[in-house]
């Protein structure tokens, strides 16, 4: 896999918060970088959803893709977005291996032994618990957002994305200031 395919995936999972799977499994006909939008298809729990991508984000995946097609890459409907050098579909054990690599050379780590490390799927979680701490900081009603997340993520029921919301010192902190103008004053949600 080249550098700027493996950037482009890592910015893809934390960027749209996909799974590793739903990532690799996108076709060219599955990316429609006019609209910047992504159609994720028959995913973990069957269903298809779209995804739209932010300006960032559409401008990695445009340049990604243009790439791809100066590369020599098939332009055919049913290809795999994101290839090998030699215009394979990507494998998530080559994708895991890479970002094992990458951890190691950077010296990123947790506490807690080799089954507690970072890993591929956590970029998953870390989306979410960014976009609901930057939604309290918007002064937006996470209540009500917090079902568009769910949909979002493409999970079945709240339940599931709640299990994603690791408690952050930041995200702590937004939702203590919150609870603090809810108690001592009113609260606008935009």
């Amino acid at each position: 896999m080249e550098p700027h395919t493996f950037r482009a995936v890592l910015l893809l999972l934390y960027g749209a918060a996909l799974r590793v799977s739903e990532a690799l499994s996108l076709n060219l006909a599955d990316v429609n970088l006019e609209e910047a939008v992504i159609v994720i298809r028959d995913t973990k729990f069957y269903k298809t959803r779209l995804v739209p991508l932010g300006n960032d984000l559409n401008d990695v995946m445009t340049k990604y893709a243009k790439r791809r097609k100066r590369d020599g890459h098939s332009q055919s409907n049913d290809a795999p977005f994101f290839v090998t050098r030699l215009g394979a579909r990507i494998s998530s054990r080559l994708l895991r291996c890479a970002f094992h690599r990458l951890r190691t050379h950077s010296d990123v780590r947790r506490k807690g032994g080799p089954r507690c490390q970072p890993r591929l799927h956590d970029l998953r979680h870390t989306a979410a618990v960014h976009r609901l701490t930057a939604w309290y900081r918007e002064g937006k009603d996470v209540q009500r957002l917090l079902p568009l997340l769910s949909t979002f993520l493409g999970h079945v029921d709240i339940a599931s994305t709640q299990l994603y919301l690791t408690m952050t010192p930041e995200l702590l902190h937004e939702a203590s200031q919150r609870f603090a103008q809810y108690v001592f004053g009113e609260v606008s949600h935009g």
